[in-house]
């Protein structure tokens, strides 16, 4: 595979036994500095915006909360909720899926027991889920979506209409990513860098799928910014939105200058509670307010100037 003229080397490939995949790679012939360059942006896009299908939510036959407890089931509704988080599936379908579960027990339930629709595959099948110990029988309704990062779950079993209770969700399908750089020196003792990427995914994307599917996003990302012109706003910051730009002093109380009783009091009536409140009236408007007259509006001015520095016009 190649990016751009950069060709990538598949240096090592592994499927571990759990369906994760492992897979080392090698851009060769970089200019120095474009290794640190191009190790950060896949990094980031891998691990951050690629995604993927996980289940999100669940219901579960007779109960009422997440606290009940299951009649025959060894685990508690918490323990069956960290299980199903670890169950991977792999789909190309971006809408909101289900997939059901019912079984008899005495019997052990692992991922292969949840009935999926035909496009979407359980990387894990042998995922432990929870133990049946007796011949109840136990039934889950499972809902499946597509993401990016992850999903927090922000509303408890008893606030949702549907009874399905919520589940953290992670939808990043690469699970880890390492890259290191070496510097190679050619005859005429110029240097040009080898980046090393190590990429680990949960097994519902090859790592090397995973170099594609960031390269592709990094292509579209900038390429809408090369197609899109550049929006230019020329707007008019009123007087007011100016001073909170260029006076540091707007959000200073008027009790700070410590006028006289008159002049104060006659502000406050104002509703002029700080400096910024200040700055929007004018000498002559100041004057117009009631009892305020010049004696106190020149104590005002005095009192700018000589602890802020401020100068009214």
């Amino acid at each position: 595979m190649t990016i751009n003229n950069l060709y990538v080397k598949c240096l090592k490939s592994e499927k571990i036994e759990s369906g994760s995949m492992y897979g080392q790679y090698l851009i060769d012939d970089l200019r120095p500095g474009q290794g640190i360059t191009i190790g950060n942006l896949l990094r980031r896009i891998l691990l951050s915006d690629l995604g993927g299908t996980a289940i999100t939510a669940i219901r579960i036959a007779g109960i009422r909360d997440e606290f009940s407890l299951i009649p025959g089931i060894r685990e508690d509704i918490l323990e069956i909720l960290l299980n199903l988080k670890g169950i991977v599936l792999k789909t190309k379908r971006k809408e909101v899926l289900f997939g059901r579960l019912k079984i008899k027990g005495p019997a052990i339930v692992t991922a292969n027991c949840i009935q999926v629709p035909s496009d979407v595959e359980i990387i894990n099948p042998n995922h432990y889920i929870c133990t049946i110990s007796t011949s109840n029988v136990f039934e889950i309704e499972f809902k499946f979506e597509y993401g990016t990062s992850y999903l927090l779950a922000n509303q408890t079993f008893a606030q949702n209409a549907d009874d399905f209770l919520q589940i953290d969700a992670i939808f990043m399908p690469v699970q880890k990513v390492d890259f290191k750089i070496e510097n190679i020196y050619d005859t005429n003792n110029s240097i040009r860098e080898k980046l090393f990427l190590d990429i680990w995914t949960n097994g519902s994307i090859s790592p090397e799928d995973s170099i594609s599917e960031a390269s592709k996003f990094i292509v579209e990302l900038f390429t809408s910014i090369i197609e899109n012109k550049f929006i230019q706003e020329s707007s008019q910051i009123d007087l007011k939105s100016s001073n909170i730009l260029l006076n540091p002093h707007i959000n200073i109380a008027i009790e700070e200058l410590q006028l006289s009783v008159r002049a104060y009091n006659c502000l406050k009536r104002a509703q002029i509670n700080t400096i910024g409140d200040l700055l929007n009236y004018s000498p002559e408007k100041l004057q117009e307010l009631k009892n305020f007259g010049r004696k106190s509006a020149d104590e005002v001015f005095t009192t700018l100037k000589s602890k802020l520095g401020i100068v009214l016009k």
